[in-house]
């Protein structure tokens, strides 16, 4: 094993957060969180490891690790979604799609703003709220937002023509 990646195992504390594997030239080949890092790190290093064909090569390709530390569970989720779409690691395979976890979007540019669910961010002048997991949690605070805000949720235009 590689003497930095060896010091850095030593290294790791107890809690939440987000691993990163790197291969020799720098590259980020691995992303992973956990809510225990040296647990979670460690059992990739150990000599019992049943491990694929893949998993073993990617072992062979780590030069070096990093580690983040976050607050929650939830916080090592979500920065590892974002640093999957950030690096595309060779070896992450579940979320490297364009799957992401819900926003809920205000539509603020509209003479009659609204609220709807919406996996992806763009530049339209709305506001984004999230991301939120589990997914579930998106329509419950949605349902809430309307119930207590009464801000609409279907797509209907305002009219501009008076009554007939």
């Amino acid at each position: 094993m590689n003497p930095t990646v060896e010091a850095k195992l030593q290294q790791i504390p107890q809690g939440p957060g987000v691993y990163l594997y790197r291969d020799a030239e720098g590259q980020t080949i691995y992303v992973g969180k956990a809510k225990s890092l040296r647990n979670r790190v460690r059992t990739y290093f150990q000599q019992s490891r049943n491990l694929d064909e893949r998993k073993d090569q990617m072992m062979d390709a780590i030069e070096d690790l990093e580690f983040i530390m976050t607050d929650t569970e939830g916080e090592a989720l979500a920065l590892e979604n974002n640093l999957i779409k950030q690096h595309k690691p060779k070896y992450n395979i579940l979320l490297r799609d364009d799957k992401t976890y819900p926003f809920i979007k205000l539509s603020v540019n509209e003479p009659f703003p609204r609220t709807i669910i919406t996996r992806r961010i763009r530049k339209d002048g709305a506001l984004y709220y999230g991301p939120f997991f589990p997914a579930g949690l998106a329509r419950k605070t949605l349902k809430l937002i309307e119930r207590y805000f009464l801000i609409r949720n279907c797509n209907i235009e305002a009219s501009t023509r008076g009554p007939k």
